[in-house]
């Protein structure tokens, strides 16, 4: 039976060009389209559609109005299309902050190098989403819009989340059934896609101003989008959070997002590294911009045993091969459980491998690293 998709734009021809590209795949029925968020709430409840692809800008009601009054009556995995810029990306991430699960830019020639690609990309990613229920797949992110209820968190230390394990959330560890290492660390790495920007604040959002470690993350993510996502991340945690720069010194407390379009590596040692940011065309054989793969194996040439590894909830294997030279090294993986997921591709891939030592639901994840880096 194919998944029942129902595309949401006020544009006749984008709906139109959306339908010919998602009906070539038999796994893909579009069932209905709408010309703004209103059309689409009524639409939703009445075809009950597996996913749905959702505009920003629309008149009636816009895109994200219509995602946030969609996932308190009726939830549904929901991708947006946004434009790939500054506007774009600060929509698009107070879409995801609303409740939808992934985004693609409207101009598909950003995201792929032909059209064919371009279909294939589009197909898969509606069809990654369309394989998980919605009460699975939104769990992550009602637990996001619990903890952005909190105030405002304190640069300082003294917010109202600084506390690590002292905060009522450390019951999670105890439910969990593992010992922690007598590891010592130097750096925490995550690697995430699809999902990755709900993800990564669940956890970010709970470290403490004291973290004592740098943090170096990698997030699918096109160029334009990493500036404001890193922004808004600073403007959320108790940590300081910033979109890595070329040249510059690796600090504790800092957490580093690898710029979307181009490759993030960690160069020196641990006493002393640096980050190297290099156009994707010297990566030949990255497919992802930037790839989880080469930073982790840059990292495991500068930290050797001392990093542990994350990765979450995202499509394809990228991570596995980065994990594999950190675990080479003696360094601890993590990986995401499948349940909290929005797409099982990444985690699963290392967890297959048996390169993961332990699998985490999300909202578990921040309560074990503390448990297991803050000794």
């Amino acid at each position: 039976m194919a998944f029942r998709i129902l595309i949401v734009d006020d544009s006749t021809f984008f709906r139109r060009r959306i339908t010919q590209i998602l009906q070539e795949d038999p796994e893909l029925q579009v069932v209905g389209e709408a010309k703004d968020g209103m059309e689409a709430i009524r639409l939703v409840k009445q075809l009950k559609p597996d996913v749905v692809t959702m505009d920003v800008e629309m008149p009636v009601m816009d895109g994200i109005s219509a995602v946030k009054q969609i996932m308190a009556q009726c939830p549904v995995p929901i991708i947006m299309f946004s434009s790939l810029t500054q506007d774009g990306a600060q929509a698009t991430l107070n879409a995801l902050d609303a409740g939808a699960l992934d985004f693609l830019p409207k101009k598909f020639e950003d995201i792929a190098l032909n059209k064919k690609e371009a279909v294939i990309l589009l197909q898969n990613r509606i069809k990654a989403l369309a394989r998980k229920t919605p009460a699975t797949t939104l769990r992550p992110l009602a637990r996001l819009r619990e903890s952005l209820a909190r105030p405002k968190a304190s640069k300082s230390g003294l917010g109202s989340h600084s506390s690590g394990l002292a905060r009522s959330e450390s019951s999670n560890v105890s439910s969990v059934s593992r010992s922690y290492s007598n590891k010592t660390y130097k750096c925490l790495a995550i690697g995430t896609s699809t999902g990755g920007p709900v993800a990564l604040q669940k956890i970010l959002i709970d470290l403490p101003a004291s973290f004592p470690y740098p943090i170096i993350m990698v997030q699918h993510m096109p160029a334009s989008f990493t500036q404001a996502f890193a922004n808004r991340l600073n403007e959320l945690c108790n940590i300081s959070v910033k979109e890595a720069q070329q040249g510059e010194t690796v600090k504790n407390g800092v957490a580093y997002l690898a710029p979307g379009g181009r490759q993030m590596t960690i160069e020196g040692h641990s006493g002393s590294a640096h980050i190297k940011i290099s156009e994707a065309e010297l990566f030949p054989q990255a497919t992802y911009k930037p790839s989880v793969d080469l930073t982790f194996e840059s990292l495991s040439k500068v930290y050797g045993g001392d990093v542990l590894g994350v990765i979450l909830t995202g499509m394809g294997a990228d991570g596995r091969e980065g994990c594999r030279a950190l675990k080479a090294k003696g360094s601890k993986i993590w990986a995401q459980d499948e349940k909290s997921c929005v797409v099982y591709g990444m985690p699963q891939a290392v967890t297959v491998a048996n390169i993961a030592e332990s699998n985490f639901d999300i909202g578990q994840m921040a309560s074990q690293i503390k448990a297991e880096m803050l000794k």
